[in-house]
């Protein structure tokens, strides 16, 4: 499957329980998809959390990928852009001595 994911913007946030980022990016230069949520995992590693609207009890998916192909490459390209993000950050990097 050829997927060309760019435009990938990663917005850190302050680390609540397991949520570290959200990202966006721009599928095949014709989607342009936002509010997606970056989890750590618990054996390591991260996750992507696509978004939801809350209708009384129940959660109503926005969007999502429907084939695990195209999601893993999905996946993959915006974990790598959040670690490079990460590496660049100096809240990331401080050596904080006190």
């Amino acid at each position: 499957m050829n997927v060309k994911v760019s435009e990938i913007q990663i917005v850190l946030v302050k680390p609540n329980k397991g949520l570290v980022a959200f990202c966006s990016f721009v599928l095949n230069d014709v989607l342009h998809c936002s509010s997606i949520a970056i989890f750590t995992k618990i054996d390591g590693g991260y996750r992507l959390v696509y978004p939801t609207k809350k209708l009384g009890n129940t959660n109503i998916n926005i969007f999502y990928p429907i084939k695990n192909e195209f999601g893993k490459t999905v996946e993959e390209k915006v974990i790598e852009k959040y670690e490079e993000v990460m590496k660049q950050s100096d809240r990331y990097n401080c050596t904080d001595t006190r």
